[in-house]
């Protein structure tokens, strides 16, 4: 994966710096608006910090991932995107462990928002299907690794239980069966490059706030509380909407194989949602009694940033435009 292509002052100083040895780094240039949660510049610069600790770019040596003055900078730009998100989510009430998987239950009901699963399922064409997978693509090609990073932040019943739902995520020790791999094979059906971050260029920013997200909740102890809510909202929203998905590929004459993805998660998350609010969050919560509002506040940014993505693709096609970005390179004004 290559460094994309800048989208702001912010974007454009880092990649020119990160294309460099790891050397101490000055103050950025001032954003815009750092706090918006769609600020193209700000998501991505937190897209690219983030990388780091993924896959990486190829341009970028090894040596950033824990460049003291980059991780600083990192924490600058997190703090902007913390308080958007709080401002965006009232933070839940500390409730009672017992009371949590049904709270997580309730959020889920609450959750208002365009039904995008009703309209793959029933409406959207060959080209909107294309343009999902790629929104899509940004998560589904590294899925499960936020997640991962909460594994030896637990302990007892909570992480048994996290192994549990990340093991049928890497496909039970089977490269093929990998959900990341059964979707590249989606993609591929729907001729579109399933390489790594071939299309991150072409997504807005609320496209990468919701990988952000996880990865802010991921990278951090203090909101492993978060980070299990978020999977559990994700688990408790995957199976019926995926069933519609393979649905509406089949209705577009799609293949068995390119929907395997689809079919895969209709059967393993109606599982998984229920590992996830009982045995991962609430075990979680009867550890941690304080942390019940976090667990809450991770499955709530979830929905909402969902809903957030599916107003736009939604907007979007209702008036005939493209969801993706054009394709462009940033110059600075005079």
């Amino acid at each position: 994966m290559r460094l994309p292509t800048p989208r702001g002052p912010l974007t454009n100083w880092l990649f020119e710096e990160l294309r460099s040895p790891a050397h101490e780094l000055a103050s950025p240039p001032p954003g815009r608006d750092e706090g918006e949660l769609q600020d193209e510049d700000l998501q991505l610069a937190l897209f690219a910090c983030y990388e780091l600790h993924y896959q990486g770019f190829d341009e970028v040596e090894d040596r950033w991932e824990w460049a003291p003055s980059l991780l600083a900078i990192r924490e600058m730009l997190e703090s902007h995107f913390e308080r958007a998100l709080a401002h965006l989510v009232p933070a839940p009430l500390t409730i009672p462990p017992a009371e949590v998987p049904q709270a997580l239950v309730g959020l889920v009901a609450a959750e208002q928002g365009p039904r995008l699963s009703d309209f793959l399922h029933r409406t959207a064409d060959i080209g909107q299907f294309r343009e999902f997978a790629i929104h899509r693509s940004i998560y589904h090609l590294k899925e499960a690794d936020p997640h991962t990073w909460a594994i030896p932040r637990l302990r007892g019943p909570a992480k048994a239980a996290l192994v549990e739902i990340q093991t049928d995520e890497y496909g039970g020790g089977r490269s093929q069966r990998m959900h990341s791999e059964l979707f590249r094979a989606t993609m591929r059906a729907l001729g579109l490059d399933d390489s790594y971050g071939a299309y991150i260029d072409r997504v807005p920013a609320i496209t990468l706030t919701v990988g952000n997200v996880m990865s802010l909740f991921g990278l951090h102890r203090r909101h492993r509380g978060a980070l299990l809510g978020h999977l559990a909202a994700f688990e408790m929203t995957s199976s019926l909407p995926n069933a519609l998905y393979s649905q509406g590929l089949r209705r577009l004459g799609v293949d068995p194989e390119a929907r395997r993805f689809y079919d895969e998660h209709v059967q393993a998350d109606a599982v998984h949602e229920q590992i996830a609010a009982h045995d991962m969050c609430g075990a979680f919560a009867t550890d941690d009694p304080s942390a019940t509002g976090a667990i809450l506040y991770g499955a709530a940014c979830a929905l909402t940033l969902d809903r957030l993505v599916a107003e736009h693709l939604m907007s979007q096609w209702t008036e005939g435009e493209t969801s993706l970005r054009e394709l462009c390179e940033w110059t600075a004004h005079p």
